[in-house]
């Protein structure tokens, strides 16, 4: 059984073909675009296809799937592999839920902590029985750049880049270092604090910045780009017939 597995996020789409739950190819577009599409359900040969969408998915696309595969949009009353404690479903990004399923697969019988740096920040906890709790959802590191520009009269927009040193001595280079280490003992407080409650605990970071904490924290974590992607993958295959 070939899926393909597809994640529409703020600013790009995210795709995965998987046989079973090995993924084969991963794919990055700008945007979802039916003619691309038909050629690549076409060469792997698909026969279903999982949607996470957090801009909502063309109404000609979505009916082109549901008549051609056998589709699974996934919203708050899709079936899932874990039990789902968080108080208000509807309102829970996709992302995160996926991302949680993705752990909790991954790393089965195990307490995670799924971080997905983004546009925004996301901590979410999945215990080792199978509950999603929930979590925090924080500005992401661009985000707090272009915050600091907005609600200031004279503070530039900047750019992310490595950091060699804890002083910012221009007032680039300081709001560089402040916005982007900032995040970094943002970071590490809630994985610390996590730790307490729920140890021993699996750290996954994935998200577009994940390479860039990869080296930073403090402590021992797991970056893993797919994550979402498996997570999808997951449900589709709780749910198929």
């Amino acid at each position: 059984m070939v899926n393909l597995i597809i994640d529409i996020g703020n600013t790009r789409v995210k795709m995965g073909v998987f046989d079973k739950f090995q993924i084969q190819k991963k794919l990055i577009w700008k945007e979802l675009d039916l003619k691309r599409l038909k050629i690549l359900l076409t060469k792997y040969k698909i026969n279903q296809v999982a949607v996470s969408s957090t801009a909502g998915l063309s109404p000609v696309i979505e009916r082109f799937l549901e008549k051609n595969h056998q589709l699974l949009y996934l919203n708050a009353k899709t079936s899932l592999p874990i039990k789902n404690r968080y108080k208000t479903p509807k309102t829970l990004g996709k992302d995160r839920l996926a991302g949680a399923v993705g752990a909790h697969h991954l790393y089965l019988g195990k307490n995670c902590l799924v971080i997905d740096a983004g546009t925004c920040i996301t901590y979410d906890i999945i215990t080792k029985e199978g509950n999603y709790l929930g979590g925090n959802i924080a500005p992401g590191v661009k985000m707090r750049f272009k915050a600091m520009h907005h609600f200031t009269a004279n503070l530039p927009e900047v750019k992310q880049i490595n950091y060699k040193s804890l002083i910012g001595n221009t007032t680039l280079s300081a709001l560089q270092t402040g916005g982007a280490l900032g995040t970094v003992f943002e970071m590490d407080g809630f994985i610390k604090a996590y730790r307490k409650e729920f140890s021993p605990l699996k750290v996954i970071i994935t998200g577009g910045d994940a390479n860039f904490f990869e080296n930073r924290l403090k402590t021992k974590i797991f970056v893993n780009q797919n994550l979402v992607l498996i997570g999808l993958n997951k449900i589709l295959s709780h749910n198929a017939v």
